[in-house]
């Protein structure tokens, strides 16, 4: 891993081992080979290739250059994965291509849930994919999450509960609460995950007992919602630009179902 600590990280090496992209003397490597030293090592990125048919899913993009975009998921798609309605197929549609040598097919470089709303990053070339890659192992890209959650709950908080037994950590504090004849009680609550894990926002808030409010997952089955979604939104990312060394700092506006319930323009700043 060494001769790749500053272009990709290791989850990433894997990937492009499975999907073949890497090469070890011209031969395809494999996680079983064995380098002994002087081997030529090869990573090839293929470029967008030409689909039977195309998806045409408008997004709404915040902020686009050559390297990067970010743009605003809408609840009710994934994000990638074998479905033909991914926001990774829809990114090609939505983004100008970029005009750098190492141009791709534009892909996110993280992931939000099916239901979840917000801010999306994604990489445009071959080199930003592997830096942002490297960025969010690294812990370089701040995320902040807001959630409608069920129950009382504490003022502020910090839950570190495990999550398919590696350790995790999210912060959470209670901006507004309001009393609900079929809930008990409703809170507006900022999330600051400071892990990666998959479901991590939603597994942390059900742990203690406050699960997000329309999470069919991991809510409680006799306060599920139906039709209504669920009230998970990631609002912001702050991270440096890695080629433009520019300091980022982007929001996603809230669904209307946030607003109908607090009101989100006074309590967020």
């Amino acid at each position: 891993m060494g001769i790749f600590s500053a272009a990709i990280t290791k989850s990433a090496l894997k990937k492009a081992i499975k999907k073949k992209h890497l090469t070890i003397n011209g031969t395809l490597a494999t996680t079983a080979t064995f380098i002994h030293g002087g081997e030529r090592i090869a990573l090839y990125i293929p470029e967008e290739t030409t689909a039977s048919k195309t998806l045409i899913f408008p997004l709404k993009v915040l902020f686009e250059d050559d390297y990067l975009a970010i743009i605003y998921k809408p609840a009710g798609i994934l994000v990638s994965g074998n479905s033909f309605k991914t926001i990774a197929n829809a990114l090609v549609q939505n983004l100008k291509p970029s005009t750098l040598s190492d141009a791709t097919k534009p892909q996110p470089v993280h992931r939000l849930d099916y239901a979840t709303t917000g801010i999306l990053l994604a990489g445009k070339t071959s080199s930003s994919i592997r830096a942002l890659n490297k960025m969010f192992e690294d812990k370089e890209v701040a995320k902040t999450y807001y959630a409608v959650t069920i129950g009382t709950m504490n003022a502020e908080g910090e839950i570190s509960t495990t999550i398919d037994d590696k350790p995790s950590c999210s912060t959470y504090s209670v901006l507004a609460s309001a009393p609900s004849e079929r809930f008990g009680m409703l809170n507006l609550v900022q999330l600051d995950p400071k892990t990666g894990r998959r479901h991590q926002l939603r597994k942390h808030l059900a742990s203690i007992g406050n699960p997000i409010l329309g999470d069919k997952d991991y809510g409680t089955a006799s306060l599920i919602l139906k039709g209504k979604g669920m009230y998970l939104h990631a609002y912001s990312l702050q991270f440096l630009h890695p080629f433009t060394e520019k300091e980022m700092s982007l929001t996603a506006n809230f669904p209307e179902r946030f607003r109908k319930l607090f009101p989100i323009d006074i309590l967020i700043k």
